[in-house]
């Protein structure tokens, strides 16, 4: 069983001193909404504390290492899975995301589970405060969306499919 307390302490030890772009709040916002979103949807207790740990491989200088020894196996395959591999040596944005929207299309669908859950997040934020990089940001989800077909009719897919719908019937 996965203490949810600790994983909520942790990620936020880990965030802390950074800052959601856009709105200035404190990062944790971001992987709570994530988490509650998974939750809200069915998500398992591991679902939920790899949803609230899903950015701290990627942007803090924690480890997948660190994560198992903390909460085991489980929650960090799903980390793992949700960890950006793509570099900037491998190519433009384009590039970068075509590298980790094929890896994602191969993850297990606990964790596509989840990373609909951020991109929903993602995507309210971005379309309100960046009009500008909405565009760019639906399509790479348009394409992520499409690619997940593991979780393809949960009530996530058809939620992350919707705003997507909703961009495009707007531009």
């Amino acid at each position: 069983m996965v203490d949810l307390d600790a994983v909520f302490a942790f990620a936020n030890v880990a965030h802390t001193g950074q800052k959601r772009k856009y709105t200035g709040d404190d990062y944790i916002v971001h992987p709570m909404a994530v988490s509650r979103l998974v939750e809200k949807n069915g998500g398992s207790d591991i679902q939920v504390a790899a949803a609230l740990l899903h950015d701290v491989v990627e942007d803090t200088p924690h480890t997948l290492d660190e994560i198992q020894d903390l909460f085991g196996p489980d929650v960090t395959e799903l980390v793992k899975w949700l960890t950006d591999t793509s570099k900037s040596e491998d190519g433009n944005r384009a590039i970068r995301k075509g590298i980790d929207r094929a890896r994602l299309a191969e993850a297990p669908a606990d964790a596509q589970m989840i990373k609909l859950a951020d991109m929903i997040d993602n995507s309210i934020t971005i379309q309100i405060c960046d009009k500008s990089f909405a565009k760019v940001f639906m399509a790479e989800m348009k394409l992520l969306i499409e690619a997940m077909d593991k979780v393809r009719s949960t009530s996530l897919w058809d939620d992350a499919n919707d705003i997507v719908t909703k961009h495009y019937a707007k531009t």
